[in-house]
């Protein structure tokens, strides 16, 4: 941090190559605190979900030829943002001291007086082959290897590369952005002494769900790319150590590699599911169609926990429940202790394991993760004349306090959340799926259906439905689905997120 701290501070941050889990811990915590955020179009949007609620988000990046903003505009911009005394996280693909123009960006910071720091990043030049499986050196093979750019500074009077020396005295050749200068590159090696035969391959997306590899020799590498419709962006890597592909190769065997799945659970519970996913392969596409917040009222959940001696069992349905509940609990100072007499149940086992985490265990936990399911453990209990506190979602099934309450339970439902519909993401959701780009749609409770349905245009809801693969993460689910005319092809077995992932990859292979 600056000595003054009541000026401007700008962060160069090397976002990684794609995949949002390679960014550096320090590169995280300089997106969380910025007040504003400058990224490029290579930079992952996920990062964008962990920024402030209140950080000015500007994209500067460059998308099919089109320059949202010159590199001059991009200087004068952060150091604008910097004077007024901001932090800035300058956002950058890969490590802005590779082929970032990072460097260019911290001497105009330098020349303006404004503190920085450089936060590297894992480059693409790396990241891309390990996830294609070459590695870059190798004993067997090479002890070198080198940074390319494929694509010069066009107002350079002649090239500043030694082709001969790259050529004959380089193990293994890496060239950034060079894909449209392909058959340029491939001329020069072989004009300058590199075989024909040598392996080469080119890498486009590396490292996310998009990836895809070709590999061929220098003497073919040109026409396998053109068939294969090789764009930027792409790595391209030249020398033996391509060959270890066939047996390393690991990646791109993820059993939903390239598939396009939509998530509608809301933000703050789609982390799981994002994460399973996507350590699959599959590209995620957040579309909430609900959030999840405390009930508009408030006062009938506080009388219960003032109340709590006098009730004989608590049972939660949901993870919310728990969260929510014990939110309110703490916000009382009261704690686990106050439960310490209650008899416990659960409906699932990721209900169960969050009532863990606070501290509570739960002495019902049924084989199938619905409200019938608990209803029928409960009839192996006596009780007939105990009092039950039933906290949970605004408008959920009725089921369970009905057959409690016809058991003799004296039931006490109370709202700890509610569900409220997301509207952000309809056009982007619509768009996406008119255009073919949704291979699945994922739907993890009744809400979550409903409210997808209401986020899709009136006069073209019948058509979009039909426009990707729906699938479900229970009975309950599904027949709410079914019932507003989608087609699910499948049902998760286990009624939980592990389940669900389950049930998509056998749906797949």
């Amino acid at each position: 941090m600056p000595a003054n701290s009541s000026r401007g501070i700008v962060y160069l941050v090397g976002a990684g190559p794609g995949d949002p889990g390679l960014i550096t811990v320090k590169g995280a915590e300089c997106i969380a605190k910025a007040d504003v955020l400058i990224y490029d179009y290579l930079a992952a949007e996920a990062f964008l979900a962990h920024t402030r609620s209140d950080c000015e988000r500007i994209y500067v990046g460059k998308k099919g030829g089109d320059h949202t903003l010159s590199q001059d505009g991009i200087n004068q911009l952060i150091i604008e943002k910097a004077k007024n005394g901001n932090i800035v996280t300058r956002l950058k693909g890969g490590d802005p001291f590779i082929f970032g123009r990072g460097g260019e960006e911290a001497e105009v910071l330098v020349q303006a007086d404004i503190d920085f720091e450089i936060v590297p990043g894992v480059t693409s030049a790396v990241a891309a082959p390990a996830y294609a499986g070459i590695p870059l050196t190798h004993r067997n093979f090479t002890s070198t290897v080198a940074f390319v750019t494929g694509h010069e500074d066009p107002t350079k009077p002649e090239s500043g590369i030694n082709w001969k020396a790259l050529s004959q005295g380089i193990g293994t050749l890496v060239f950034f952005m060079g894909v449209k200068n392909l058959p340029h590159i491939v001329k020069q090696l072989l004009d300058n002494g590199r075989g024909p035969k040598t392996p080469a391959a080119l890498v486009r997306w590396g490292t996310t769900a998009r990836q895809v590899t070709v590999c061929g020799t220098l003497e073919n590498i040109v026409q396998l790319a053109h068939d294969k419709g090789i764009k930027a962006p792409a790595i391209i890597v030249v020398g033996e150590v391509v060959t270890l592909r066939s047996s390393l190769e690991w990646f791109e065997k993820r059993p939903l590699l390239g598939k396009r799945i939509v998530v509608t659970r809301a933000r703050a519970q789609a982390s799981e599911l994002v994460k399973k996913l996507t350590g699959l392969g599959a590209h995620c596409i957040e579309i909430p169609t609900i959030k999840v917040v405390a009930p508009q009222n408030l006062q009938p959940l506080d009388n219960a926990i003032s109340a709590l001696k006098d009730y004989d069992w608590i049972v939660f349905t949901s993870v919310n429940g728990v969260n929510f509940f014990f939110e309110r609990l703490f916000g009382k100072k009261l704690d686990t202790r106050a439960l310490g007499h209650l008899k416990t149940a659960a409906i699932g086992p990721a209900t169960a394991k969050c009532m863990l985490s606070y501290g509570l265990n739960t002495d019902i936990l049924p084989d199938s993760y619905r409200a019938e399911s608990v209803v029928a453990v409960f009839e192996k209990q006596s009780i007939s004349g105990k009092k039950v506190l039933l906290p949970r979602a605004s408008q959920a099934r009725p089921i369970l306090p009905q057959e409690l309450t016809r058991m003799g339970a004296l039931v006490d439902e109370v709202s700890v959340y509610q569900t409220i519909q997301v509207k952000k993401g309809a056009s982007l959701l619509a768009e996406q799926l008119a255009q073919g780009k949704v291979d699945m749609v994922t739907f993890t409770s009744s809400s979550t259906v409903r409210n997808y349905k209401a986020l899709l245009p009136q006069d073209r809801a019948c058509e979009l439905i039909k426009a990707a693969t729906v699938v479900s993460i229970g009975p309950i689910t599904t027949e709410t689905a079914e019932s507003l005319g989608f087609q699910v092809a499948l049902t998760a077995d286990s009624f939980t997120i592990e389940g669900l992932c389950k049930a998509i990859v056998d749906y797949y292979q």
